[in-house]
């Protein structure tokens, strides 16, 4: 609260801002008055090494590098601490490797009309499923996995997962949840997917 109006007071001023907040002005002056924690004292001075750890190595290392090399210098602290401190820095390390697509779109290919708009809240079930597909990294190698999810439950109906990424995973997916609710009405129910596989769009399913 207190470095959000320290941005903005010499725009806004600190006590018409402390008014809309709301926080007593007295609570902000105070607090800017307080001594650093030891913790805040901590941090600052594990920013300066993480930031010369970083710069040393091209600013390439990520957060396990960086954890690392602290280690060696005789200065043991919790990973997720580093982590959190390189996003307050804005730091990030170097990421190696190609990237996957997990969409092939077909250009030529005619995309149904969007029927939802990015509006996912929905008064009941089966009104609203979404569809998404995504690869996971594994050490046998990459799998690709598909998903339907209803909006209104979160509950997940349907999946499919491949070695492969072909154009029926989703629809096995799809398959898959429609064969879970088949016995419930499913009369205007909109299957929605942002993903541009072959196929996919937003059709409605009857």
């Amino acid at each position: 609260m207190t470095a959000f109006i320290d941005c903005h007071k010499e725009e806004f001023g600190v006590e018409p801002m402390c008014k809309v907040l709301p926080i007593a002005p007295s609570t902000y002056y105070t607090s800017k008055s307080r001594p650093l924690s030891a913790r805040a004292l901590a941090d600052q001075e594990l920013k300066k090494d993480i930031q010369r750890i970083y710069d040393a190595n091209y600013q390439v290392y990520g957060a396990r590098k960086v954890w690392k090399q602290l280690a060696r210098e005789g200065k043991p602290v919790a990973r997720c601490t580093v982590e959190r401190l390189m996003r307050a820095l804005g730091l990030k390390g170097a990421v190696r490797g190609k990237t996957r697509k997990t969409t092939q779109p077909d250009t030529a290919a005619t995309r149904p009309a969007d029927l939802v708009d990015r509006q996912f809240t929905v008064p009941a079930p089966n009104r609203l499923w979404v569809a998404d597909l995504t690869y996971i990294r594994t050490w046998a190698g990459m799998v690709y996995a598909a998903f339907i999810l209803d909006a209104y439950s979160r509950m997940v109906l349907g999946w499919q997962i491949s070695r492969s990424l072909r154009t029926d995973l989703a629809l096995d997916a799809l398959e898959m949840a429609l064969w879970r609710r088949e016995r419930e009405n499913l009369d205007g129910l909109v299957h929605h997917s942002d993903s541009e596989y072959v196929g996919a769009g937003c059709p409605q399913v009857s």
